[in-house]
């Protein structure tokens, strides 16, 4: 079922001939340019009009009433609202310890510069509600936001039709349980538009989305494309792709385990991309026989299938372990898994990837879901430059420099001599200014 790629032998760059996923986002960033700006200049009837054409639905409020919201959690299913708060609870706690705190460096005496962290004021969160729903992505981006001590939550989900045109009322009740009650029926390139802007959101244009200063959260093509054509008017996260699982493992793996976790990944898109990296071929060939059996009594056997045929995915063949980890350190997966002998040993030595999940029972499924780490991961290769979304995403650091009139006159004849280098004398003039008479 799975391309083999066999790297035995060693390969002096192994990138170029890794499975991946072709996606053009500069192709898409142009289509959407023209909706983006629409929603910039009309606001509520170009979104109005977007979400008819693209989700076959037009609400006439795209704000969710705050009693809708707290509705949807008293009708949540106990089991559901039990796991969900398991998953709150968790990433809280994980996310409560990479809060950071401010720091004063004495540089010289009476010079200091301190460290601030200041969170953004304002984020849009985006919650995909395509081919699944994901109530579990409204925790993975607000635990994070409020730990960081942001002001103001705002989610955007696009509307459903079998939910009168609000957003899935699993994604409504998660936002009840985090207390965010500001919630928008809107999806795609125009909710990005939108939380990007600010728009009315009501016929009469009296109500209106404020700008956000940050957006977080997945999406498909569509939205990835909007948030690099307005990064820099806000901030983001990042720019994900289709999720991705690779799997280093060796004979000691239970194929039935890495089958199940690859089809795991599959599930979620037909662009999914699921990739063993191995050095044992009896493996390789055991897990392709699982999936066999596994694949065909899955819900989603279609889409899996697909994803699991697609030149995304693969097993990738290597001489030994040593010669997997370059391999895997090649890929950067945004899921790796490591299910060899010794597997915490070969996860410290691994660089690159955006989470790393050890052993036979740590599945990735876990990290989606309940083990307090992060699902909002680099994809594409990024993990290589690029960490998952944490404390820090919505953290800025503001230096304070603070110099007494002794400080500043030893070392303004640095700086003089340095805007002179620079050509820049206004600043050197700016110190002299200060000390008139003197031999600054």
């Amino acid at each position: 079922m799975l391309n083999r790629i066999d790297l035995r032998g060693g390969v002096p760059d192994p990138r170029r001939l890794l499975p991946r996923a072709q996606l053009d986002v500069s192709v898409a960033v142009e289509r959407i340019r023209p909706l983006v700006e629409a929603v910039r200049e009309h606001g509520y009837p170009a979104i109005r009009e977007a979400s008819e054409r693209f989700d076959g639905v037009a609400p006439e409020h795209l704000r969710v009433p705050v009693e809708v919201i707290r509705a949807a959690e008293g009708e949540l299913d106990p089991q559901v609202r039990a796991a969900l708060l398991e998953s709150i609870t968790r990433a809280r706690k994980v996310h409560a310890d990479q809060r950071r705190t401010d720091h004063t460096t004495t540089v010289v005496p009476g010079g200091t510069v301190t460290e601030r962290w200041v969170p953004v004021d304002r984020v849009g969160l985006y919650v995909p509600g395509g081919l699944a729903m994901y109530p579990s992505t409204v925790v993975m981006n607000v635990v994070p936001a409020q730990a960081a001590g942001v002001r103001s939550l705002v989610v955007a989900s696009p509307p459903q039709k079998d939910n009168d045109g609000l957003p899935d009322r699993r994604v409504l009740a998660a936002c009840a349980l985090l207390g965010v009650d500001e919630v928008y029926a809107v999806g795609g390139a125009q909710a990005v538009a939108m939380l990007a802007y600010g728009a009315t959101v009501d016929p009469a244009g009296d109500e209106r989305c404020d700008p956000v200063d940050m957006i977080t959260g997945p999406g498909n093509i569509w939205v990835t494309a909007a948030k690099r054509l307005l990064r820099g008017v806000v901030g983001i996260d990042a720019e994900a792709g289709p999720t991705e699982i690779a799997v280093l493992a060796d004979h000691t793996a239970d194929p039935a385990h890495v089958a199940a976790d690859l089809i795991s990944q599959a599930e979620h898109d037909p662009l999914a991309a699921s990739v063993l990296v191995t050095p044992s071929t009896e493996l390789a060939d055991a897990v392709d026989a699982e999936l066999a059996r596994q694949v065909p009594a899955a819900k989603h056997a279609e889409r899996i299938d697909t994803a699991l045929r697609g030149e995304q995915s693969g097993v990738v063949l290597v001489d030994d372990l040593a010669a997997g980890l370059r391999v895997v350190d090649a890929y950067a997966a945004e899921h790796l898994e490591i299910q060899t002998e010794n597997a915490r040993e070969w996860a410290l030595r691994v660089r690159n990837a955006g989470a790393i999940f050890v052993g036979a029972w740590s599945p990735v499924s876990l990290g989606d879901y309940c083990a307090g780490s992060n699902h909002v991961l680099p994809t594409g290769g990024c993990a290589r430059h690029s960490s998952g979304l944490s404390v820090q995403s919505f953290l800025r650091g503001v230096h304070l420099v603070e110099y007494t009139e002794q400080a500043l006159r030893e070392v303004a004849p640095h700086v003089v001599t340095l805007s002179g280098v620079e050509d820049l004398p206004a600043h050197g003039q700016a110190v002299r200014v200060r000390f008139p008479g003197g031999d600054s």
